[in-house]
């Protein structure tokens, strides 16, 4: 991507080429060994200093060349675009407004199972972690299995009924998604989510917070029996979202893996289980699960289809979760709307696998002894080796190599699935946040 131009510094070569023009100078008497000796030496001395000399030079160009791309890199990647105020493209206003008035029954379903029996004060809280914690996000997942149906689907079959279905199963994917976050919250010892206070730290809460997340997993069963168990596909529905929690917690479970039991990183692991975690912690339930879900309420159950899906929507978790670790450290806060916490939490990010990769024993030593630590001058230290990897160059020259690779990928897929694919990976390509 980025071209490489040697330079000479014409005053240095000027000089070297004077240095050797006065060696010669001084060895005009022919019969004098001792002078031919002295210039023979002089005469290798300048050779090993000249060429001493062009290879730090040419190190000092490539430093200052990677830095240069360095900067053009990030300048591109901070860049605050000034976007207009609408929803995602995949999901029109009206649609996600649509969605989101779906979520007061979903409440109403879920709470009205102990109404009448003795635990109306279980259902109060029961709807409040519902309301605090399930509709404040992006709701990219739900939003991604409405309109994932509506693309495959024929026209004329697109009644309201049918789209409340899809609705139905993309809350289910946002309830999931919910659960693993509270516990994550908790095992993080988080203080935000969302901007708003993490559910556990809300007064009289606390660890009892467990069995709310519990809840809150337990009642995504719960609607799927409802709405779907006359659905030809529903025994496929339901094992899809066993499959994808259960990967999902595998992959939270690598991840806390990750780090000793006095909360430091294990280095030694992070190059051999970074795959395994995006994948298993993100790429499955945040990708895969929503086109996914929504092929099946289609009753497209063709096994070659569901791979296909599967094998370019775990390369497209992977290319969002390298773009998230990426921004956790170089995005612009006021554009990502996070402060990034991935170093100073030890995290198996990309660009601390990609910094041990690279680093010297020096600058492994420096990891070993920053990364995993809260002080901003640790944090900082964390920082300038990433430049000094010229990580930020690496990341702009993957980020679009990656796109052009998977374009590729999609395009030789069946034809039902290219404009699902394009659409939802157009969407994660050059994201700011």
């Amino acid at each position: 991507m980025f071209s490489m131009k040697a330079c000479r510094n014409r005053p240095c070569t000027r000089w070297l080429k004077e240095f050797r023009r006065n060696i010669s100078k001084t060895s005009t008497d022919k019969n004098s060994d001792a002078i031919i000796r002295s210039q023979d030496k002089m005469q290798h001395a300048s050779k090993t200093h000249e060429v001493a000399f062009e290879k730090n030079l040419s190190y000092t160009r490539w430093m200052k060349q990677m830095q240069h791309n360095n900067i053009r890199a990030l300048s591109t990647i901070q860049q605050t675009l000034v976007r207009p105020q609408q929803s995602s493209s995949l999901a029109s206003k009206e649609q996600s407004r649509d969605f989101m008035a779906q979520f007061p029954d979903i409440i109403r379903e879920l709470t009205e199972v102990g109404r009448n029996q003795e635990l109306p004060e279980v259902m109060k809280r029961y709807a409040r972690v519902l309301q605090y914690n399930t509709p404040n996000g992006k709701k990219t997942r739900g939003l991604i299995t409405i309109s994932t149906y509506k693309m495959l689907e024929d026209p004329a079959k697109i009644t309201t009924e049918n789209l409340k279905k899809a609705g139905i199963l993309g809350w289910c994917i946002e309830m999931l998604h919910t659960y693993f976050l509270i516990i994550d919250d908790i095992i993080d010892h988080s203080d935000t989510r969302r901007g708003a206070i993490c559910w556990y730290r809300q007064p009289g809460i606390g660890l009892t917070a467990v069995y709310d997340a519990v809840m809150m997993e337990n009642g995504v069963y719960l609607l799927l029996k409802r709405h779907f168990k006359d659905h030809p596909m529903y025994t496929n529905i339901i094992e899809l979202f066993h499959d994808m929690a259960l990967k999902t917690s595998l992959g939270q479970s690598l991840d806390t893996m990750c780090l000793n039991d006095d909360g430091k990183p294990k280095l030694d692991i992070h190059n051999e289980q970074d795959t395994s975690i995006v994948n298993y912690k993100t790429s499955y339930y945040s990708f895969y699960l929503p086109v996914a879900a929504a092929m099946y309420l289609l009753g497209m159950d063709d096994p070659e289809q569901h791979r296909q899906a599967r094998t370019i929507l775990l390369d497209m978790g992977q290319f969002f979760q390298i773009q998230d670790d990426f921004l956790d450290c170089f995005g612009d806060p006021n554009v990502t709307g996070k402060l990034g916490t991935d170093i100073q939490d030890g995290k198996c990010s990309w660009l601390a696998v990609m910094a041990l990769q690279r680093s010297t024993p020096a600058q492994r030593k420096i990891m070993e002894e920053h990364y995993g630590r809260s002080e901003p001058e640790s944090v900082a230290i964390i920082k300038q080796l990433y430049e000094d990897l010229t990580l930020p160059n690496t990341y702009a020259i993957y980020e679009e190599e990656s796109f052009n690779i998977i374009k590729t990928h999609i395009q030789q897929i069946s034809k039902d699935c290219v404009t699902i694919f394009s659409k939802h990976y157009g969407e994660a390509f050059k994201r700011e946040s």
